[in-house]
């Protein structure tokens, strides 16, 4: 286990050199993010429409219950883009995005194609794991904005149309208590959630137990540790997020 978690960890920053060597695999690279975003885009964006309402919902009528109903847009508006989004997001990249690149490098291993570039010299890394772990970075980045605008929207339909809130209290209350960091912080949970299922990925990709047979359990788990890994990673940066963000825990 430990050996492993190295492992996991070494290839990490094997991966962050990679970014900055030459030449770029541009092309690879946008293959990728095409690809990887035509996986992921329709699935993403209709788990964030329940997600948005349940959030709503749930918080609406835990409001109207306290008597807080003012706070109700404020509250459900910034779980989404705080919480929602970003793992909604890692999810579904981690899932169909991150499962595709453990099969493709797995397949690769398993042919020894990795091994053969090794011998010509040639990096694997960088020629075809950096490119693979920018583009589902990349696509994370750009899918947590468009999950943060649909649960944001969905909130307000469900909360205006179903739960009778008023408009004007629901955008009030949402523009009084959010600020610009909410909306980073999210981003940047997107951006690292991506770098660690693309990491993740690669490495059980690298690393199958033999034979087809392998590839499939590989890919079963790298999808389960990202999981895993996300809600740990997701903890602690909320947690310094809010002790450093003023005016979150007064």
């Amino acid at each position: 286990m430990v050996r492993e978690t190295g492992n996991l960890f070494a290839l990490g920053l094997d991966i962050v050199r990679g970014i900055f060597q030459r030449p770029f695999q541009l092309r690879e690279f946008i293959q990728q993010a095409w690809f990887i975003a035509s996986v992921t885009i329709l699935p993403t964006a209709l788990v964030a429409i329940p997600f948005g309402a349940v959030i709503s919902l749930q918080f609406g009528s835990l409001a109207r219950q306290l008597g807080a109903q003012s706070y109700t847009g404020a509250g459900s508006v910034l779980a989404t883009v705080q919480q929602a989004s970003p793992l909604v997001t890692a999810l579904l990249v981690a899932g169909a995005g991150g499962s595709a690149v453990c099969a493709d490098i797995g397949a690769r291993t398993i042919r020894e194609e990795i091994d053969a570039m090794e011998v010509l010299g040639v990096s694997a890394v960088q020629r075809l794991i950096v490119p693979r772990v920018l583009a589902m970075m990349l696509v994370a980045l750009l899918l947590n904005g468009m999950v943060s605008v649909i649960g944001v929207l969905g909130g307000y339909f469900f909360n205006v149309v179903l739960q009778g809130g008023t408009p004007g209290a629901y955008l009030a209350s949402f523009s009084a208590l959010a600020q610009l960091p909410d909306l980073w912080v999210g981003e940047l949970k997107a951006l690292i959630f991506g770098f660690i299922a693309a990491v993740v990925a690669s490495y059980r990709g690298l690393n199958p137990s033999g034979g087809p047979k392998g590839v499939g359990d590989a890919v079963n788990q790298s999808v389960v540790i990202t999981f895993l890994m996300l809600f740990v990673v997701n903890f602690v940066i909320t947690l310094i997020y809010l002790q450093i963000v003023p005016g979150k825990l007064d």
